[in-house]
This record gives structure tokens, sequence and C-alpha cells, in this order.
């Protein structure tokens, strides 16, 4: 049958499950609009505050679904205005599939108005992008573009499909999906040789990062490190992929990873890096990191292997496969020297914690929204302190629970994905940890969240001040503080009655407590500004190039 351009988009994505997109209306998308409003019993389209919303709230619903989120923009600065959401999917990894529209065939490269070549600009940041320029084309693209974003290492897929393209009729197919490429598969020879040194190790630890979430491949990580009786770390981005009552989950470690983690990785003598890219932050100077320890490396993405740390063993391959045939060929070992060694730096760790007479800290406030949340709750981050207290102090126990811009480091970013993971859960209630610089950022979305009627419960850590900023010109520049201080003073909680929310303020436990009774009492989007000490310092800390025998403690 034949159909246009526009209707042909939405059919496709239709046949690709997809029941929820993301977007903002412009110019040279209203025929696609209009064929959304025809298809609206199938298809339900989320308007935000502003283009970047909803490509955080389709990054957002990528990562909590587990299958790619769907974008919508018109051309010019609609679709300009996708750029940190793309980036910041594509650095995590993230399936996103971008559509944006363009003035018609004829008026490109004239300067018409809201031209924009977007594909030229996104190229870097994305896995693959289109023009399209061919009505015929247009069904096979969309068909490529899910196919792209969800094989192999996943990422943001962008087609800029022109305004004229979308009104020309053309025989459609049934827009069915293409099979994902197949998985690449770790060689015999590397597992062997990732095998052998394990095998001879006395002091293995894991380094399991947002790969393993991924690949799905939970079970098989924790039967491998139970199998060679290893302690397992974690990347910021990996940390809901093992649950925290798992006594070999030591937590985060890196610049900021806790003490025990990051005090067991530097005692190995062997490194098995899953699912991570061995970044500047988690190593810290990378001539100690590798010094007297043997690396293995295990990733899906070849660019990985030996970017950022020279391994002796690399091994590329789909993390759900290899795991498991890794624990078929190594000897299960119990290492009850190395397990000690865990134990001594736990309760190294307990004795190095800050003690303060102060009960309103953000540990504190972090412990008591987690006694109000479930296992399956959605907890999502903007960027700053907030986040590695966060990734710090919340317990995370079930997969995909934990969104937080890991690579690219996007403030703004919690917002519109605790958006978008509310949608994916059908509505479900999920958490927002932001900080008063980061909610500055996107707290337009908060509209959002109110005309949608998604149970979004945001705590505001507000100390007035840049904190993670702060604190490097506290230890690093002299306390010159400059451009830190923000002197804002935003009513939060008038700012969300006045969206249509409810919103709260809290300086006690007990005023925090009666906040959060409230607030997963009921059904409103909801903010709860949480007043913290501005000098409040997320601690350890690894200085960058640094050690773990550099770390700072209090």
């Amino acid at each position: 049958m034949k159909l246009k351009g526009a209707a042909i988009v939405v059919e496709t994505l239709i046949a690709h499950g997809v029941t929820d997109v993301f977007g903002f209306p412009g110019g040279a998308v209203l025929y696609l609009y209009d064929e959304l409003y025809k298809y609206s019993g199938q298809i339900k389209h989320y308007i935000s505050a502003h283009e970047q919303g909803a490509a955080h709230a389709a990054d957002g619903y990528a990562r909590a679904a587990g299958k790619a989120g769907v974008v919508i923009a018109t051309s010019g600065p609609g679709a300009t205005n996708l750029v940190t959401g793309l980036a910041t999917a594509y650095l995590d990894s993230t399936p996103l599939i971008a559509i944006t529209g363009n003035v018609a065939l004829p008026l490109i490269g004239k300067d018409s108005f809201q031209e924009v070549d977007i594909a030229g600009v996104t190229m870097p940041i994305t896995k693959h992008n289109y023009i399209v320029k061919d009505v015929r084309e247009l069904e096979n693209i969309l068909r490529e573009a899910f196919c792209i974003a969800c094989s192999d290492r996943p990422g943001p897929v962008l087609v800029d499909i022109p305004k004229d393209i979308q009104e020309t009729e053309t025989e459609f197919f049934g827009g069915m999906p293409s099979p994902l490429f197949p998985p690449k598969l770790a060689s015999e020879e590397s597992l062997k040789a990732a095998a052998e040194l394990i095998n001879g190790s006395e002091r293995p630890y894991i380094y399991a990062g947002g790969g393993v979430v991924t690949a799905e491949a939970y079970d098989a990580l924790n039967e491998f490190a139970d199998r060679i009786d290893a302690p397992v770390g974690f990347s910021m981005m990996g940390l809901s992929a093992m649950d925290y009552r798992n006594p070999r989950k030591l937590g985060m470690t890196g610049m900021h990873g806790v003490y025990l983690s990051s005090g067991m990785n530097a005692e190995a003598d062997l490194i098995i890096g899953v699912g991570v890219r061995f970044s500047d932050r988690a190593t810290g100077s990378k001539t100690k990191y590798e010094s007297g320890k043997k690396i293995i490396h295990i990733d899906l993405d070849a660019a990985e292997l030996n970017k950022n740390i020279d391994c002796n063993v690399e091994v590329r391959g789909d993390m759900s496969d290899a795991l498991p045939r890794l624990s078929a060929l190594v000897n299960q070992r119990t290492r009850s020297e190395w397990t000690a060694r865990t134990e001594f730096h736990r309760a190294e760790s307990i004795e190095l914690e800050p003690k303060s007479d102060v009960e309103f800290t953000p540990r504190n406030i972090i412990r008591t929204v987690r006694s109000f949340t479930s296992d399956d709750t959605v907890i999502a981050t903007d960027v700053g302190q907030h986040q590695m207290w966060t990734a710090q102090f919340y317990d995370f126990a079930k997969p995909r629970t934990f969104l937080t811009s890991g690579g690219l480091g996007t403030m703004g970013f919690g917002l519109g994905a605790a958006i978008g993971a509310s949608v994916a859960k059908g509505g479900a209630r999920t958490v927002l940890f932001t900080g008063d610089g980061s909610f500055h950022m996107n707290l337009n979305e908060f509209a959002t969240a109110v005309m949608h009627n998604l149970p979004v419960v945001v705590i505001v850590m507000n100390n007035n001040v840049l904190g993670m900023v702060r604190q490097w010109q506290g230890l690093f520049y002299g306390k010159r503080y400059s451009n830190t201080t923000l002197n804002r003073v935003t009513d939060y909680v008038k700012l969300a009655e006045a969206f249509g929310g409810a919103g709260y303020r809290a300086e006690t436990i007990t005023e925090l407590n009666s906040a959060l009774e409230k607030a997963f009492g009921g059904k409103l989007p909801v903010i709860i500004e949480c007043l913290i000490d501005p000098d409040e310092k997320v601690l350890p800390m690894i200085p960058a190039g640094g050690s773990f025998d550099d770390m700072i403690v209090r």
C-alpha cells in the first residue's frame, strides 16, 4: 500500500514496538505530528518543555526499559537543542532514535528559515545518522536506524527527514524490524589466556561497568565472582548490576569511589575489567594503576581495548556469552587470605567514616529516602556532589535502577531521565537526586512531569553553591571561590506549587520524613528542598592523576 512519508515513520515505529515517544513540534515536523494525532491510540507522545529535556527523557526511558527510546524535534533550533542529549546518550551507550525534520530538499543549503545541517553537527556524537533524500528509502533507513542503535555497543542514531519527504507518497512494506547484527563472541584462545591468568592469581579483583547492565549479564557476573572467589568493584555506570546485599559488592571505585572498593583495587594482583572503559576518573595515575598488576579487559567494543590501559589479555565479545564461558574454564578457588583483606578494609572503611554531630548530612538524607523506596524504584541524578553521594550511599539492588550521566557529565540530565523512566515503568514513581546548581539547568521539565501526571520526587540538595567545583576550588585552588557561590533566592516550595506540583522544605531528618510521607503517599510530582552545608565535601577523593596512596579521606 502507498503511504505518505510521515505515515511510514509512524507505522515503522509501531512495527518496532514503540508505544511512547518524546518531543516538541514545529514547522518542519507538522506532517509527522499530524500522523501522530491520527495514531494517538497506538503511540503516546510526551511533549517536553524543551527539546533537550525530551532527549534526556528518551534516554532515561531507554535505560530503564532496556530498549530504544525515541525523540522527535523540528529543524534548526529544535534539532540543535537535541545535541547535548545525543552526546549524553553516545558517551553512555544508550540506544536512542532521534527523528528531526528539515526544510524541503530544494531549500537545503540556502540558509533557509530554521535550516541546520544537523547530520553534520551530530556526526561525532552519534553511532550513525541519515539525511533522507528519497522517500523510497525512508522505511529501510528507519529499520536500519533501530538495528544500528540496538546492535553491538548501543548508541544514538539520528534520522533527518526533510519536510517534502514527509508529505510524499511511496509504497510501504510493513516496516518490520531488521535482525540485529549478530553479537561478537569472544575467541576461545582469548578466554583460555584469561583463565590462565585468573588461575595463577592470588588477589583477583573484578571491576564491572555499564557493559554488564547493557548485556544483562548480572547472573553471569555473580556466578563468575563466586567461582573465582573475588570481590567486585564498580564504575558508576555499573552500580545497579549487583544487589547491595551481596557481600562481594564493594561499591564504586575511582576518584570518588568508596574506600573499601578502591583499597581492594589497589592491592589486587589481577584486575578483570568487565564492560568498563578504564576512564581517567576510574584509574587516576595509569602508571600506578598498572604497577604490579596484570589486567584482563573484557568488552564488546574493540575500540576500548588497550585504549586507556594496557592489558595483558584482551577479550572482545558479548558479556553474556564471555562470562559463562570464562567461568567454565577457570578453577574454582577459595581465597581466604584475600577475603580476609576485604574484611580488614571493610572495618577500616567504617573507622574512616566521617564522625559528624550534624544529623542532616547528604548521607543521612539519601539513606532516609532509601527507606521509602523499593528495590524497583528508579533513581536518577544530575551531575555534581549529589551524584557522587548517591553513588556512594544509595543501596542499589536491581539492574537499570540507576540513571546518571557518567561519560559526558551532563548537568540537567536527571529530571528528563526521571520522567522518561517513569513513562517506561508505566507511570511508576521515580526519584531524582539533584543539586541546586544542576536543577536550575532544566527545572522547566517539572512542568512536563505535572502535565503528564508522572509522580517524580525531586530531592534538591541545596547548598547555594556549585558544590563539586567549589570543592575543587577549596582543595586545589587556594579557596578562591570564583563564581561558585550562587546566591539564588529560589523558593522551591512555591516553584513546585506554581508548576502544579507539591513542594516541601526540610532542614532535619524529622522534617524530611514528614515530607517523604506526603510525597510517597500522594500522586503529584514533588520537590523537596533539603538545606545542606555548602562546605560538605564528597570524600573519599583521589586527586586527578593520583592513586589510592593519595586518597583524601577527611
